[in-house]
């Protein structure tokens, strides 16, 4: 909300630079002369708006004339149709290998309420990829220990979905509740899954603190918090075989070509195919001097996997 208006401050701002007085005046010419501002727009260490910069100003504006429109203050919205800024797919920026995903989820301490509680957190994160606030809102009557699946309510989209908890997080969401959860919980009546000690819930920015700090405290050298589990399981779950059909249920993506970004990140398959299939690489491999190392300098693993 607050971006928002300052976005809108920003852009009337330059409308009065125009000698547009008032919004009644805008017309698609002006917003198509503002978006070409924003292109060519210098922020103060020189470097111009990035695509989703511009993209954000631009959705803003558009909801407000939207938001006009419907009102009757304007006749008709200037802004309807206008072409905004492709976005394009960005990759993550770091995916977990299963290892460094184990030695994450194995740094809580679960000899103590708090660190129980914590490891219950990294795995169900793990397990179903589900997003940060997703998590702080889960609540008692959301599992189904004997199914071992987890609702998920009112998910990106305000959209409801059922997920598969996982044999292992399961096992110790079973824990958590027969001895870390009732030494939280302050009161008898509380719902929410996750406490903390004074047995309020958990929220979105502690929950990604305490996440960050045991990746910091693992040592992998890879920044990130929440998202880091959720495209693990992804990229993980694809690279076990996962159709991307139930990859886009788990991660409650709309559409399917937003999961289909993952099929970018499976790079380890990508090398197996490359390396079978390439006359240069195949040529490589079948020189037994190539094959004196103990392992594959592409994927880590051993040479035991080469034909």
């Amino acid at each position: 909300m607050r971006n928002s208006t300052l976005y809108l401050g920003n852009f009337l701002t330059w409308l009065e630079t125009q000698r547009v007085r008032t919004i009644r005046r805008v017309r698609r010419r002006h917003l198509e002369h503002y978006q070409r501002h924003l292109h060519a727009y210098r922020k103060r260490d020189g470097q111009p708006l990035a695509v989703m910069g511009q993209h954000v100003r631009l959705t803003t504006i558009q909801g407000f004339f939207r938001w006009l429109t419907r009102r009757d203050h304007l006749m008709a919205n200037p802004a309807a149709d206008l072409e905004l800024p492709r976005l394009g797919v960005r990759l993550p920026h770091a995916v977990l290998t299963a290892g460094e995903a184990e030695a994450i989820i194995a740094q809580p301490n679960p000899a103590t309420t708090v660190g129980l509680r914590d490891r219950v957190i990294l795995e169900i994160l793990y397990s179903t990829g589900m997003r940060r606030h997703e998590l702080c809102g889960l609540r008692l009557d959301d599992l189904d220990l004997e199914r071992g699946t987890v609702l998920v309510r009112e998910g990106k989209g305000r959209k409801d979905r059922m997920l598969p908890l996982g044999l292992r997080a399961t096992d110790w969401l079973r824990r958590y509740l027969q001895r870390g959860r009732p030494k939280l919980a302050a009161k008898a009546d509380a719902l929410a899954l996750f406490l903390r000690p004074d047995g309020a819930g958990l929220s979105t920015g502690m929950l990604g603190l305490l996440v960050h700090r045991y990746i910091q405290c693992s040592g992998i050298g890879k920044k990130g918090c929440c998202h880091l589990f959720r495209h693990a399981m992804a990229t993980l779950m694809l690279e076990g075989g996962a159709d991307i059909r139930y990859i886009q249920q788990m991660l409650g993506h709309a559409r399917l070509t937003t999961t289909e970004i993952y099929t970018q990140v499976n790079i380890t398959r990508l090398i197996e195919v490359h390396r079978q299939t390439h006359p240069a690489e195949r040529e490589f491999w079948k020189k037994p001097e190539n094959r004196t190392s103990r392992y594959c300098p592409h994927c880590g693993r051993s040479f035991s996997h080469l034909p």
